[in-house]
């Protein structure tokens, strides 16, 4: 009788810590336990913006290796504002090419840049320009899967602007940002694996109308 109530005992007790530390855990860390952050979300299907005449998705915006004749070199990054494509240069005449969602009417730019930071689950906080247009914005988002800025973030040199995931993956396609360019976050986890910092970024103006062709 002894042995069996002392081994209830310690069951109780193995309960009791088992729990404190599950409980202990979360309280710690609820934004993490909540969102996972810097855990990279599972691959999906994404319903794009602009979708064909039949309302089926548009392909062109999915990742995939084309051919892209350019006189850059073999890891430069161009952004095709008109088009909305990024595509990674590689060697052979070929570039991976990512859908995108650059800026609004009003909001575009061009010119180079190179990528001067990496951040991944990167925290928001919007600038004063943009705070000045629109003062609804907060003023602090912590990273995580509600942040606008989605899992990876490339500062851009000399700007305010980013190549940075998103948790609206339907604006793929569309110019509804206010100059940030904008990817589907397993795009821009995969975009952000490839390059360093100090890669090369040509941002075409909105008049160019350069396409290119599947591989």
């Amino acid at each position: 009788m002894k042995t069996f109530r002392h081994l209830k005992t310690v069951a109780a007790i193995a309960t009791v810590v088992a729990a404190t530390t599950i409980s202990t855990a979360a309280f710690a860390n609820p934004f993490e336990a909540l969102f996972g952050r810097q855990q990279a979300p599972a691959p999906q299907a994404y319903a794009y913006a602009n979708p064909n005449e039949d309302g089926s998705e548009r392909a062109d915006f999915r990742r995939q290796v084309v051919n892209y004749p350019t006189k850059e070199a073999p890891g430069t990054i161009i952004v095709d504002t008109p088009n909305t494509y990024l595509y990674l240069v590689m060697p052979g005449g070929k570039a991976m090419r990512y859908g995108i969602g650059v800026g609004r009417e009003g909001f575009t730019w061009s010119g180079v840049k190179t990528i001067e930071r990496k951040a991944e689950w990167p925290d928001w906080t919007p600038p004063p320009e943009m705070i000045q247009r629109q003062p609804y914005l907060p003023r602090f988002v912590a990273g995580g899967a509600s942040n606008p800025l989605g899992a990876r973030a490339m500062y851009l040199s000399g700007s305010v602007y980013r190549i940075h995931g998103t948790n609206a993956p339907s604006t793929i396609g569309t110019q509804v940002s206010s100059g940030c360019i904008r990817m589907v976050n397993e795009d821009v986890i995969d975009l952000y694996n490839r390059v360093g910092v100090g890669t090369k970024v040509v941002v075409l103006p909105q008049s160019h109308g350069r396409s290119a062709s599947l591989n």
